[in-house]
C-alpha cells in the first residue's frame, strides 16, 4: 500500500471533497507499535534550569576553559566579600574552586544569596538542602528563602555548624516557607556570624537546595515539567541528546563516567550551548527518567569519534572509544554480577534497564562534513556496529545518518532521520518512507513559516498551529510504515523562557510553575500516542487534503484506530478569503471491515476554534488557541463512523473502551510580575557581587 509522492498543490485542491476510507481487517504491516517519544539534551536550559529540579544557579563553581570559573548568580549580604578560591584542599578532585565569604563592614552577620535560574518558587512545601563548609566555625547558619524585592522571608531554619578548620564538612537541612511567595522572584540565603570563625572568614562549595521531586527522587526531576511530558504517554527515551553528544571538541565531549556517583565527584561539562552544565542530571538521572516516566524504551546515543568542531579519531585510535561504549552498554543493562553492572547496582539500580536501541554518534553527516562524514561510513560507524552486534545481538544499532543523507548503511542497522521542515515541506514528507530502510525520527518539528526562507531569518516565538497539523501528517506518514519506523522524537522539547536557542519547543517553562505552558505540538503529540496500533491495516488510498492511517491495537482487545489530519490550506493561501470559505469542512466517512451498525467509538478532534493558522500558546496568557474534545460516536446502519473534519484538525477516532486518558487541563496563570528578561529586580543599574 504505498504511496506515490505526494503533489502538495493537488492534495489541497479548494473544495470540500467528501473523504471515504474502507479498512480491511487484515493485511497490514506486521506487530510493530510505532512509539512517541522525545529527545533531551541540556538546550535551552531544559536540564540545568529546567526538569533537574535543582534550584541553585553556579552551585559547585564548575568550570572550562571555555567557561570559566565565576561567581554568577551569587550576591552579598550585610557587606560580606566573596571571592573565588582554588584551595590546596579542594572539596574534591572535580569541584576544585570554591566560594570564600569574608566579613566586612564590621557587621556581626555575614552572608550571600543566590538568585536561582531567573527566580526560584516558593510554596509551603518542604525543601531540602545542603553546603559544603571548610574553616572552623562555632555558631549556627541561618539559610532562608526570601524576597528579591521586598524584605519579605517566607521561611528559614538554623543550621547548627559542624564545620572545623582542615576539612570539608557538610551540612544538611529541611527548610519548609510558612507561606506562599506572590512570585517567583526570590532567593536562597546563607548567613553566619562571623565573630565564630577563626578568620573572619568561610569556604563554601556544592550549595544545593531541591524542592520536592517527580516519583521523590533524590537529585530528581522538577515535579510539574515532569507531569506534563508524562501526560502525553511518551514510550520512547533518546538521549543525551544531538550536539551534546558530541561536544566541542575530541577532548570535551559527554563522558558518561563522569556523570555518575556523588555529586562532589562530578565537575561538570562545557556544554555546547554557551554555558557550563553540572551533569547533575548524569546518565543513572536519564534512566530513572525513562523508568519513571512510562518505562520508556531507550535510545542511548554513544560517542562515536567526531565533536563539533569537526575532529576526527583515526581508525587506529578509535577501539577505546568502542571498549567506553560496551562499557556504557553493560552499565545500563548488564546483570549486577557484570563489573559495569556491579557498579550500577552500587548506585542503587541492580536490575538492569529497558535499553533496545543504541545510536552511533549524532549527525555525523554535518559535524566536519565531509571529512567527518567520509570517516563514518569509511571505518568509524562499522567498527561501532560490528563491536555491538557481537556483544549484543539483540540490540538495534542506529546510524547518525539517513539514506537521504547519502548513505546506504549496512544492515542490520537502521538510520535517524532528522526533518526540521516547514509545515508544508512536511506535509510533502507524508510518503517519506513508503519505500525506504528502516529509521528512527530521532528529531522532528516544524520550524519557519512557508516564507521560503528556511533557516535564513527569525525563529517563531512558539510554535504555530500550521506547523503543528503539518507535522501531525508527516507523523501519521510514520506511523503508516510503523514496521520499519520504530519511533519519532520532539525536539527540542522543553525552553527556559528566559535563555533558549531554540523557540519550537513543545513545552516552555520559568521559575514559576504556572507559566509552565503546553505548545500547540503537545496537544497534536498527545492526541496521537493516546491511541496507539499495533498492527496497521489496509485502507483505500484517497489522501489529501486528509492524511491518515488505520490499525487495530491487540493489547487493547483489538481496539480498532483511524488517525487522520487535515491538512486543506497552505501559507500561500491563507488570505484567500474565497479558497477558506470552501475548505473549512470536509465530510469523513470510515467503514472498518467486520464493524456493525451500533457499534460504539471515541472521536478525539484536535482543532484551533479561532481559525488563524500561526496562532501560538503564549505562557502568560494560557490555550486559547487548541481545543481538544471527546465524543461518543456510533457506527450508522452500514456499520460506518461520520464526522467532519474542520480546517487544519487532527481526528481520531478508537473503538477501544480502555483507551488512555488524556493529559490534565492546562491550569490558569495564577502569579504574575513576571518578564523573560534575565534580571535580578529590585538591585540598582549595574550591580554586581563584591569579588
Amino acid at each position: 500500500m504505498h504511496l506515490k509522492p505526494v503533489a502538495l498543490a493537488a492534495a489541497l485542491a479548494p473544495f470540500a471533497a467528501a473523504l471515504d476510507v474502507q479498512v480491511a481487517s487484515s493485511g497490514g504491516n506486521k506487530t510493530s507499535y510505532h512509539q512517541y517519544g522525545f529527545l533531551h539534551e541540556d538546550i535551552n536550559n531544559s536540564g540545568d534550569g529546567g526538569i533537574y529540579a535543582e534550584l541553585i544557579v553556579n552551585r559547585a563553581f564548575q568550570s572550562s576553559e571555555l567557561y570559566p570559573v565565576s561567581l554568577n548568580g551569587y550576591h552579598s549580604l550585610h557587606g560580606a566579600r566573596l571571592s573565588i578560591q582554588n584551595l590546596s584542599q579542594p572539596l574534591s578532585a572535580a569541584l576544585d574552586s570554591s566560594m570564600r565569604v569574608a566579613a566586612g563592614n564590621g557587621s556581626n552577620r555575614a552572608g550571600f544569596e543566590n538568585e536561582g535560574y531567573w527566580g526560584m518558587n516558593v510554596e509551603c512545601q518542604k525543601y531540602t538542602g545542603s553546603f559544603w563548609v571548610r574553616g572552623a566555625y562555632d555558631g549556627s547558619f541561618t539559610a532562608s528563602l526570601q524576597s528579591n524585592l521586598t524584605d519579605d522571608v517566607f521561611g528559614s531554619v538554623e543550621v547548627p555548624s559542624q564545620a572545623v578548620a582542615d576539612d570539608w564538612v557538610e551540612h544538611t537541612f529541611t527548610l519548609t516557607p510558612d507561606r506562599d511567595a506572590p512570585n517567583s522572584n526570590n532567593t536562597f540565603a546563607i548567613t553566619f556570624n562571623p565573630e565564630g570563625t577563626e578568620n573572619g572568614y568561610l569556604d563554601f562549595n556544592l550549595i544545593s537546595l531541591f524542592p520536592p521531586t517527580y516519583k521523590d527522587r533524590p537529585n530528581g526531576l522538577r515535579v510539574d515539567l515532569a507531569q506534563v511530558l508524562e501526560a502525553y504517554h511518551p514510550t520512547v527515551f533518546r538521549f543525551p541528546g544531538g550536539n551534546m553528544l558530541e561536544g566541542n571538541t575530541n577532548e570535551t565531549y559527554w563522558d558518561w563516567k563522569k556523570t555518575l556517583g556523588p555529586l562532589r565527584e562530578r565537575p561538570g561539562f562545557p556544554g555546547v550551548w554557551g554555558y557550563m552544565q553540572t551533569n547533575g542530571l548524569g546518565l543513572m538521572e536519564y534512566l530513572e527518567l525513562a523508568e519513571d516516566i512510562n518505562n520508556m524504551t531507550i535510545v542511548v546515543g554513544v560517542w562515536a569519534g567526531l565533536s563539533l568542531n569537526g575532529d576526527i579519531t583515526p581508525r587506529n585510535d578509535l577501539q577505546p572509544f568502542i571498549d567506553d561504549a560496551l562499557n556504557e552498554i553493560e552499565f545500563i543493562r548488564g546483570p549486577a554480577d557484570s563489573p559495569w553492572g556491579s557498579r550500577r547496582a552500587e548506585l542503587g539500580h541492580p536490575e538492569p534497564f529497558n535499553l533496545q536501541y543504541v545510536e552511533v554518534g549524532n549527525e555525523d553527516w554535518l559535524a566536519g562534513a565531509p571529512e567527518g562524514w567520509n570517516s563514518y561510513k569509511e571505518y568509524r560507524f562499522p567498527m561501532f556496529m560490528q563491536a555491538i552486534n557481537d556483544a549484543y545481538p539483540d540490540i538495534q544499532v542506529i546510524a547518525s545518518g539517513a539514506t537521504s543523507d547519502n548513505y546506504t548503511f549496512p544492515a542490520p542497522a537502521i538510520g535517524d532521520y532528522h526533518p526540521y521542515r516547514e509545515p508544508d515541506a512536511l506535509v510533502e514528507e507524508f510518503n517519506r518512507f513508503d519505500n525506504d530502510l528502516g529509521h528512527i525520527v530521532g528529531e522532528v518539528s516544524a520550524t519557519f513559516p512557508n516564507n521560503g526562507s528556511k533557516f535564513d531569518g527569525p525563529l517563531f516565538d512558539f510554535p504555530a498551529w500550521i506547523g503543528a497539523v503539518g507535522s501531525a501528517v508527516s507523523m501519521i506518514g510514520y506511523e503508516r510504515n510503523a514496521d520499519r519506523i520504530p519511533g519519532t522524537f520532539y525536539a527540542p522539547i522543553l525552553r527556559n523562557m528566559n535563555r533558549w536557542q531554540w523557540a519550537v519547543t513543545m513545552i516552555q517553562h520559568a521559575a514559576d510553575p504556572a507559566l509552565t505552558t503546553r505548545s500547540v505540538s503537545w496537544y497534536i503529540w498527545e492526541a496521537l500516542a493516546a491511541s496507539p496500533i499495533s498492527h496497521t491495516l489496509p485502507a483505500n488510498e484517497q489522501f489529501g487534503p486528509v492524511f491518515y492511517v488505520a490499525g487495530r491495537d491487540e493489547n487493547r482487545d483489538d481496539a480498532l484506530v483511524w488517525k487522520g489530519a487535515c491538512y486543506n490550506i497552505s501559507s500561500n493561501d491563507i488570505y484567500n478569503s474565497t479558497y477558506r470559505a470552501n475548505s473549512t469542512r470536509v465530510p469523513v466517512t470510515v467503514h472498518f471491515d467486520g464493524v456493525e451498525s451500533g457499534t460504539e467509538a471515541t472521536l478525539t478532534m484536535v482543532t484551533n476554534p479561532g481559525g488563524d493558522p500561526y496562532a501560538m500558546v503564549d505562557p502568560l496568557e494560557g490555550n486559547k488557541v487548541v481545543s481538544t474534545t471527546e465524543t461518543s460516536i456510533t457506527a450508522n446502519a452500514d456499520g460506518v463512523f461520520e464526522f467532519y473534519m474542520t480546517e487544519l484538525s487532527l481526528a481520531v477516532l478508537d473503538t477501544g473502551v480502555n483507551k488512555r486518558v488524556a493529559g490534565a487541563p492546562y491550569s490558569p496563570i495564577g502569579k504574575k510580575d513576571h518578564d523573560w528578561k534575565p534580571r535580578m529586580a529590585g538591585k540598582p543599574p549595574g550591580y554586581r557581587p563584591a569579588v
